[in-house]
C-alpha cells in the first residue's frame, strides 16, 4: 500500500492545479483509505493496472455505501491525457461499484471544471448545486456541482 499511496500522490501532485487547491494531502489520502468501505484504483500508461515497478499514469478514490458510491478522486497525469485513460478508470469504477452492490456513484466538483465533459460523456448529470461552497486559495469562492450516474441492470 505504501507504494501505491507513493504512487497516488505523484499523480496528485502532476494532475492538480495549486491554484484551485483541489488536491488532497497524503495525510488526507492515507486517512481515508484505512477506512473498509474506501476504495482505489490505478491505471498505467497502457490503460492497464501499473507493474510493480511502473508510476501510475492515474487513480481514482471511491467512497462504498450501501446501494451507493461517491468518487472522491479521479486524476491522470496531464502527460497522458486525451488518452483516454479517464474514461477507463470511470469504466472500471462503475464494474467494482456495480460488484459491491452499486445503483448509483455520485460526485462534486467544481462549477468550472473542466471534467465534467468527461463525467457527462460517461452517464453523469448535474443533481444539484452548492452555492459557494469550495473557498479557493485567493479567498474567492465558487459553487460545487453535484452529478450522479446510474450504473444499475437498469441503466
Amino acid at each position: 500500500m505504501t507504494d501505491d499511496l507513493d504512487r497516488v500522490m505523484a499523480v496528485m501532485q502532476a494532475a492538480f492545479d495549486p491554484a484551485w487547491g483541489e488536491a488532497w494531502t497524503r495525510r488526507q489520502v492515507g486517512d481515508s483509505l484505512a477506512f473498509p468501505h474506501t476504495h482505489y484504483l490505478l491505471i498505467g500508461p497502457d490503460g492497464l493496472p501499473p507493474r510493480d515497478d511502473e508510476p501510475a499514469a492515474g487513480f481514482t478514490l471511491v467512497r462504498a455505501a450501501p446501494g451507493e458510491e461517491e468518487l472522491l478522486l479521479i486524476a491522470v497525469r496531464p502527460d497522458h491525457r486525451g488518452r483516454g485513460l479517464g474514461r477507463k478508470l470511470l469504466d472500471r469504477v462503475f464494474a467494482e461499484a456495480r460488484g459491491r452492490g452499486a445503483e448509483r456513484v455520485f460526485l462534486e466538483m467544481r462549477f468550472n471544471n473542466p471534467a465534467a465533459r468527461l463525467y457527462e460523456a460517461a452517464g453523469f448529470a448535474p443533481i444539484g448545486r452548492r452555492k459557494d461552497y469550495y473557498r479557493l486559495p485567493d479567498g474567492s469562492k465558487i459553487d460545487a456541482i453535484t452529478f450522479a450516474c446510474p450504473i444499475g441492470a437498469d441503466a
